[in-house]
């Protein structure tokens, strides 16, 4: 995922600080409000929600708000809305394939936003299933390089025992795969080592991907926006893979 996950890693950092941020803090606090009705309001026995609130909090949301979410979620406070997950599944420009995962408390307009989104920016929706066998279900956890004392040997060696498949490096930060259901110890395994990470979620990983040139990484990057801009859409994946030079003509 390399070139998608560093453009996803430049975006976290721009989408803290731009105008989106109001946008990235609701779907943020939407996440803890879900796991917390998904598996109960307790953290530590839930590490779905502890995962939400510890990238909630990294994204600098504030506590109270991320306090109100659990409570909602837990049916300790009133306003708590019926979310539910949506997969959608589609083609982007260049034959991407592109899954599109919505938490959504209204269906029709989840599937109407998608379907605007995918038709305007050169994508085509496609029936369940027909992209999905594209992507394995994947623990991803993003670890910041910080100050550049961290190696991808120490990450790994932290890692290996607790079912880490790879560790890959983005350039900023170093991302870790392993199945979904050893993402918990991973993570453990990590902060055991006094090791700082951004995130740690279940994710969608490509198993083929398409190499796209700086006008197929434009055109993808807009589609993945427009997606991104309708409150039901979560989280949008895509098997593309976009190397450092093209990356580095679209920033500038």
């Amino acid at each position: 995922m390399s070139g998608h996950s560093k453009w996803a890693t430049t975006k976290h950092k721009k989408a803290v600080i731009d105008a989106k941020r109001g946008k990235l803090f609701a779907k943020l606090i939407k996440n803890v409000e879900v796991a917390a009705r998904m598996g109960g309001g307790d953290p530590d026995g839930n590490p779905t929600l502890y995962d939400a609130i510890q990238k909630a909090k990294k994204s600098s949301v504030p506590n109270k708000n991320i306090d109100s979410a659990v409570k909602r979620g837990a049916g300790l406070e009133a306003g708590g809305a019926d979310y539910q997950t949506i997969m959608y599944e589609g083609y982007g420009p260049n034959g991407v394939a592109v899954l599109i995962e919505c938490l959504t408390d209204n269906r029709n307009r989840a599937a109407s936003d998608v379907r605007v989104a995918m038709t305007r920016n050169g994508g085509s929706m496609a029936d369940p299933g027909s992209v999905s066998y594209l992507f394995n279900r994947k623990g991803v956890v993003l670890v910041p390089k910080g100050d550049g004392g961290l190696g991808e040997d120490d990450v790994l060696g932290a890692v290996l025992e607790a079912g880490a498949e790879e560790v890959n490096d983005l350039g900023e930060s170093f991302e870790v795969i392993s199945e979904a259901t050893d993402l918990v110890a991973v993570r453990t395994a990590l902060v055991d080592a006094g090791i700082d990470y951004d995130s740690a979620e279940a994710s969608f990983v490509p198993t083929m991907q398409v190499q796209l040139d700086e006008e197929g990484a434009r055109k993808i990057f807009k589609l993945i926006d427009a997606l991104d801009d309708s409150d039901d859409v979560q989280n949008v994946f895509a098997n593309f893979d976009v190397s450092d030079e093209v990356m580095a003509k679209v920033d500038a």
